[in-house]
């Protein structure tokens, strides 16, 4: 008791030092909204303590929205958009753009012949084959390599990344404050005017990725087919990184028609947070994102996932450390409760004083970690809250699911103590805190509760929500999710001749391909 008393202390004192410069009436102050008349929103943030900025970039389109036989195109095109553009990554565009329509052409006729389940000429396949390789040769001849990349880093760019999960892609990276217009062009240039330029060596890349991720990693593999057990009906099924069919078979010209459906000035949302102006900066970010043409948004009906009325279950039988993994299915980020959801994910694994790592991992001993969070697969749709655990040697998975079962049926039955929902809702407000520290965290966070709101303020609401949560609505929350028949489970099983105790890698929430 002591120590946690101490802990509370510093975590308070943490909170009294930080909490004036960052709450929502100091931003307020620092943030100017302002939504385009193409439909883009652009959040700008000033806060001058060093001479650079962040920005993240953010289209409300993930792998959710992939078609159907084209999966992992959302991730493809987030690839894509480091390829330049008519005026970055060639020598010659006039002549290179005729020769990429000659490559999507031979394309085209590769595939055709490729997948004919009857009367397919192999001589001809081969030709074909060949016709489409020479004809990316050509093109290729008038590719300037990694221009965008290097531009960036030439000026001073650092953190230069993006990523697509299930429900966005993102795009992020740093500069000096004196290269914001530089940034402004480089960004909305690349949605103006993208090319898919080495399409098909990039996709080669992707598909190495998915087998180095998935089809290599037993614990990528377990995800994989855990997600696809849990959705029966809804795109989260489907891997971010995409089926591996899908990966031999979508062509340049279907990323390009993702990218005209998706990425629309209405869709996205750039923040842009540092030792800028906001009055000079919106002027420069009207100049040049203004230019992107204005499109409706775009329909991203999905189909509801049917209730879980039965225990479904996912094993694998591998020569690595086991697992066990289980997840109930939660409503999206929008309910009512989705802030009691969270207090519940502090509660069972923020820290070593979480229930699950004290019951699993310090007093029992069985596990070498163990977490629960929400957020598997996404957040944008209703989803899963999972509970994981390692064992250690010596140990099952099925002792994992006992003491995991344990833990929840004592959240549905006891009510928390007074000093754990205290400790749940300061450390949420040490977490804010901490997470708008830096400038690329600040951007983030703008643009992230900009799109999914309509509103940053939703950031600061976000912890008074968790300041509401009640010992009363934790249980019943609990106690209306974690229900044998709502469970997904997934296990991997040492196989003979393996057991090898590997490093834990933790399943990712919201995660996706890179």
């Amino acid at each position: 008791m002591k120590h946690r008393a101490l802990r509370t202390a510093a975590l308070l004192l943490l909170l009294s030092a930080l909490s004036t410069a960052q709450d929502v009436a100091s931003f307020e102050k620092r943030v100017t909204v302002k939504k385009l008349a193409n439909g883009l929103t652009i959040l700008i943030c000033e806060r001058p303590e060093a001479p650079v900025f962040s920005f993240f970039t953010m289209v409300d389109a993930g792998s959710a929205q992939d078609p159907m036989g084209a999966t992992g195109l959302a991730h493809m095109f987030e690839h894509m958009a480091f390829k330049g553009t008519d005026k970055i990554g060639t020598t010659n565009y006039a002549a290179e753009k005729p020769l990429l329509a000659k490559v999507e052409v031979a394309y085209a006729a590769y595939i055709k012949e490729r997948d004919k389940e009857v009367g397919r000429d192999e001589a001809k396949l081969k030709q074909l084959e060949k016709a489409w390789k020479d004809a990316t040769a050509e093109a290729d001849k008038y590719v300037k390599s990694n221009e965008f990349s290097k531009i960036i880093e030439q000026n001073g760019g650092e953190d230069v990344n993006a990523s697509t999960n299930y429900d966005a892609t993102n795009y992020e990276y740093s500069l000096p404050a004196n290269r914001l217009e530089l940034w402004a062009y480089l960004e909305s240039e690349r949605f103006l005017h993208p090319v898919m330029r080495e399409f098909y060596k990039e996709r080669n890349v992707v598909i190495e990725e998915r087998r180095l991720r998935t089809d290599s990693n037993p614990i990528g593999r377990l995800l994989e087919q855990f997600t696809a057990a849990a959705f029966a009906a809804h795109p989260y099924h489907r891997p971010t990184v995409g089926w591996m069919s899908d990966l031999n078979s979508f062509s340049a010209t279907d990323a390009q028609k993702f990218y005209d459906k998706y990425y629309v000035p209405s869709n996205m949302v750039v923040a842009v947070a540092g030792n800028v102006k906001a009055a000079q900066t919106l002027a420069i970010l009207e100049k040049y994102f203004g230019r992107l043409p204005a499109h409706p948004q775009p329909d991203e009906t999905t189909t509801t996932e049917p209730p879980q009325n039965s225990e479904r279950k996912v094993v694998l039988k591998e020569k690595s450390q086991p697992l066990y993994l289980e997840g109930y299915h939660r409503p999206d980020y929008r309910t009512k409760d989705d802030a009691i959801y969270d207090a519940i994910t502090d509660l069972m694994s923020e820290g070593r004083t979480s229930r699950l790592y004290r019951a699993l991992v310090r007093d029992k001993k069985i596990a070498s970690y163990s977490a629960g969070f929400s957020g598997l697969p996404g957040i944008k749709y209703p989803h899963l809250f999972a509970f994981y655990a390692f064992p250690l040697p010596g140990h099952t998975t099925q002792e994992m699911a006992e003491a995991i079962h344990a833990e929840i049926e004592r959240l549905k039955k006891e009510d928390i103590s007074d000093d754990e929902l205290k400790m749940i809702k300061t450390r949420t407000k040490a977490n804010l805190i901490r997470g708008l520290a830096e400038n690329s965290g600040l951007a983030t966070q703008l643009a992230i509760y900009q799109t999914r709101y309509g509103d940053w303020r939703e950031l600061f609401r976000s912890v008074d929500r968790i300041d509401q949560v009640t010992k009363a609505d934790i249980r019943r929350v609990a106690n209306a999710t974690f229900v044998d028949t709502n469970r997904t489970v997934g296990v991997i099983e040492t196989a003979a001749g393996g057991g090898g105790q590997a490093e834990s890698e933790q399943p990712a929430g919201q995660g996706g391909a890179q």
